[in-house]
């Protein structure tokens, strides 16, 4: 038998066939450096920051975006945006809006909007008190994220803190105009991280100034005590001082500050709750139903295992009492303060869940981070956030562009009656009175919504009907916008 082939001499390696080319190992090192100096951008300590930074843009465009287009379902942007201005300004915060001469705090008691004033009075704009509001809810984000990594680890702290920002009634509330209840969300959020943490001096710190932010809040801010008090299982007196303080400042604001600079003396709105017989007209279903839909896609309804959700008592509470259909929407702003709440209930829970005697509870709580943030992520498709998706959010629709050139016919300082659609366009630089609410003062200018088929000659009839003794003309009109102008007096 031959003896078998054996394969001839190789050629040496040469640098041009098998060795990396030299520009390959140039890109790994500058991979590799670049690596290195990222590092400290990437950890784990500043994953909280990174993700409200996320949503502070992604807040921001949303407001942007529908400020460009006009798209406001409220005249509340307007209302704050007077009581701001007014702020701005060194003088009482008059919002025309509610009333000729109506002093905001008469209305709700809101004095931490003049926290905002500094910047108005820098950047006069809209956007101003929107991207104030896009950087608050943001910054309860944090609170939320970092107590969800403490307690459950690095990616289920980060998918519970997207899944808070991304929440439906997150959402709802960035994509309503502007609101008060806005400054509530970080200071609810960070207090009831202090609560997890057992630092009772930031608890009150944080707890306290909720009474400066809408004047039901108080009774949250003693709720929070309470929870203290359970917590430390102890006569605390931080934690009894807040309770006190809370009940106290509720009551003195609702009984005596409102009423004081209220022009009828009294809270406008004891008359939204119960009915002249005393009991709530909301349909029980339609409670439950929104109560279910704070609970299960945000939660999984385990965060009904933790105390921290006494913190939800009141607003809920108000609710029941209540018989205006709006608190139990699934809309606008009415279920944010509740989201801080409910998501660090969760966190709170799930440790304890994690631990339970029953393997499918176990279970359960260690797949919920990733089911809240599928569910968060599946209902986003139908929320305002998917809209940043559409080419169409970033371009001006051309009826804004002239809507807007008619509206800045309009001089600065002058009275103008309007509804909702104008209101943006005008509150920053003229006097403007709710349409039919100029208290006797013929406007110089009226801007109206053209909608539910009026003519501009119907329109004219209206609004002479509402000032027999002024004679008005039309200034201009636009495919869904009609402005006139006072052209003399009788």
């Amino acid at each position: 038998m031959p003896p078998p082939r054996t394969a001839g001499p190789t050629a040496p390696a040469t640098a041009t066939t098998d060795a990396p080319p030299a520009w390959a190992g140039r890109l790994r090192h500058g991979s590799d450096r670049l690596r290195t100096r990222t590092a400290p951008l990437r950890a784990a300590r500043l994953d909280p920051y990174w993700a409200a930074a996320f949503f502070f843009v992604a807040f921001t465009l949303l407001s942007l975006c529908r400020f460009r287009t006009m798209s406001f379902s409220s005249w509340d942007l307007g209302i704050f945006e007077q009581a701001v201005r007014g702020y701005a300004h060194f003088q009482a915060p008059i919002v025309d809006l509610k009333g000729p001469g109506t002093n905001i705090l008469g209305d709700h008691f809101s004095p931490v909007l003049i926290v905002l004033a500094p910047f108005y009075r820098v950047f006069p704009s809209p956007m101003t008190l929107l991207t104030a509001q896009a950087a608050l809810f943001a910054l309860s984000v944090l609170p939320v994220t970092r107590a969800a990594a403490r307690h459950l680890g690095r990616l289920p702290g980060l998918a519970i803190g997207i899944a808070y920002g991304m929440s439906w009634g997150v959402q709802k509330a960035v994509d309503f105009d502007f609101h008060e209840i806005a400054f509530a969300m970080p200071l609810i959020a960070f207090a009831l991280e202090a609560v997890l943490r057992g630092r009772w001096t930031a608890v009150v710190c944080w707890a306290a100034p909720l009474v400066l932010v809408k004047e039901d809040l108080g009774v949250t801010a003693a709720t929070i005590g309470a929870l203290a008090l359970i917590r430390t299982r102890r006569a605390s007196p931080l934690a009894i001082g807040l309770v006190a303080f809370g009940i106290t400042a509720t009551a003195v604001t609702l009984g005596l500050l409102i009423p004081g600079f209220n022009g009828s003396g009294s809270y406008d709105y004891w008359s939204k709750l119960g009915t002249d017989g005393g009991g709530a007209t909301i349909p029980l279903d339609t409670a439950l139903r929104t109560t279910l839909w704070v609970l299960l896609p945000t939660t999984g309804l385990l965060a009904l295992r933790s105390p921290l959700l006494l913190v939800a008592l009141p607003t809920l509470g108000w609710r029941f009492l209540s018989h205006e259909p709006h608190y139990w929407g699934t809309d606008w702003h009415y279920n944010a303060v509740l989201m801080p709440v409910v998501f660090l209930a969760l966190i709170d829970a799930l440790p304890r869940i994690r631990v339970s005697a029953r393997p499918w509870l176990r279970s359960y709580a260690r797949h919920l981070p990733a089911a809240a943030l599928a569910a968060a992520l599946a209902l986003t498709t139908t929320l305002p956030l998917s809209g940043l998706t559409e080419a169409a959010a970033y371009r001006t629709p051309p009826n804004v562009t002239a809507d807007e050139k008619l509206l800045d016919r309009i001089p600065d300082g002058a009275t103008v009656e309007s509804d909702i659609r104008p209101l943006s366009r005008l509150t920053h630089r003229t006097r403007v009175f709710w349409i039919g609410d100029t208290g006797g003062l013929a406007p110089d200018f009226v801007a109206v919504q053209l909608r539910d088929d009026r003519t501009p000659r119907q329109v004219l009839a209206e609004t002479a009907a509402r000032h027999p003794r002024s004679t008005y003309v039309v200034l201009g009109d636009t495919a869904d916008l009609l402005v006139f102008r006072r052209t003399s007096s009788r």
